[in-house]
């Protein structure tokens, strides 16, 4: 499921990517990250946790191909860890300790400090499910749309002379290039008669929150469910309307929670209009009606996620397919608290992750899922695992 944004503090993320350097570790990081070495035995947890349910995410593929969204290319060395794992998967049934001894044995460990903090920051995200129909009716009159033809996503190194370098899409017209319309645009009419209409929902802000989780499922009146897909976005830059709506009505940020601020939208159809219209940046879904009841959605990676096993990283950073070890401890759903401290999968990406320790959990689907997800926005020690 793309984070084309992700919950909560996902909406109150910041949004600059920092300029590339070299550094002393393997892989470039933003300028001012941090990559310490360590080795296994020096990470609290490390044998304690069940690694094959990490090995069984990664021996499925680094991603699919091509991905739903494009990230940094693979290093060879990760392509070839995930052909091995592949190999491994399908001789028979692997251990904890087998899996254990496979990420040892062909990934160094790094454990990445951001520019600013010691350690990472971990928001939550989910794939909800809504009401909806196939036709539009006075109960459901807000449509999604299919990715329109005329949509171009820039890929890297991809020059538009003319065109703002933030953009990361734009409409093809002719030989040249435009912006895309930007949400008020398409909520007026911009893509009317064109049959893009693929599912009606209940409001904008069943809309809204489906395109920040970047995925989700519909129940259609005579009780069966679609699935969604991300399938692209207008290319115009993400704007939080957590952070806002907690500037405009001196709301603390941490008090700031995805239900918090769905109940505010709800409550006033015309507010919420006029805030999620500040939000530029529009999604577009497909219908994925094969997918299996209790499979999850689909990440950036094009892979189905795994509750508290994917993960979302920023993509300008990280390839998709590298093994993470995060150590956090956050809300459990249910007013306490849970140490989390686990071998995950970077399967996803979104606009609101940016930066080198910045990361989104997949928490799972469905209603206990999302008011969990939103109550994530915790410091994390991020490791990542690099190929040898």
């Amino acid at each position: 499921m793309i984070r084309v944004a992700a919950a909560a503090l996902a909406l109150l993320a910041a949004s600059s990517f920092p300029v590339m350097t070299a550094l002393a570790s393997p892989f470039p990081l933003p300028d001012g990250a941090r990559a310490e070495p360590l080795s296994p035995g020096e990470i609290a947890g490390w044998r304690q946790d069940d690694q094959a349910r990490a090995f069984a995410i990664f021996a499925q593929g680094c991603m699919a191909d091509p991905p739903l969204r494009q990230a940094v290319p693979l290093p060879d060395g990760l392509d070839a860890a995930c052909e091995k794992a592949k190999a491994l998967a399908a001789a028979g049934p692997v251990s904890a300790e087998q899996a254990r001894d496979f990420f040892e044995r062909n990934f160094s460990f790094w454990r990445i400090r951001p520019a600013d903090a010691e350690t990472g920051f971990m928001t939550g995200y989910f794939e909800p499910e809504f009401e909806g129909a196939l036709t539009r009716s006075d109960a459901f009159p807000t449509p999604l749309y299919d990715r329109p033809k005329d949509l171009v996503t820039r890929q890297s190194g991809d020059d538009w002379p003319g065109l703002d370098k933030a953009l990361s899409a734009a409409r093809r017209t002719g030989d040249d290039l435009e912006p895309f319309p930007d949400r008020t645009a398409i909520e007026t009419g911009a893509l009317d008669g064109q049959g893009l209409e693929i599912l009606w929902l209940r409001d904008s802000v069943d809309r809204f929150v489906l395109q920040v989780q970047g995925s989700g499922r519909v129940r259609l009146p005579d009780g069966s469910v679609t699935r969604l897909t991300y399938s692209g976005r207008n290319g115009l830059p993400y704007t939080s309307l957590g952070r806002v709506l907690s500037q405009r009505e001196n709301i603390p940020p941490e008090q700031m929670t995805m239900d918090r601020l769905v109940a505010r939208l709800k409550a006033d159809a015309g507010f919420a209009r006029d805030l999620i219209r500040l939000n530029r940046s529009f999604v577009f879904f497909t219908r994925r009606d094969d997918l299996p009841a209790g499979a999850g959605p689909i990440g950036g990676a094009g892979l189905p996620l795994t509750p508290l096993r994917s993960i979302a990283i920023d993509r300008n950073i990280w390839p998709y397919g590298l093994p993470v070890w995060i150590d956090a401890t956050i809300p459990d759903g249910e007013g306490g608290d849970a140490h989390l401290a686990r071998l995950v999968v970077a399967q996803d990406t979104g606009s609101a992750i940016l930066g080198a320790a910045r990361m989104d959990l997949f928490v799972g689907s469905g209603a206990a899922a999302g008011h969990r997800a939103g109550l994530i926005r915790h410091p994390v020690s991020f490791t990542v695992l690099w190929p040898r």
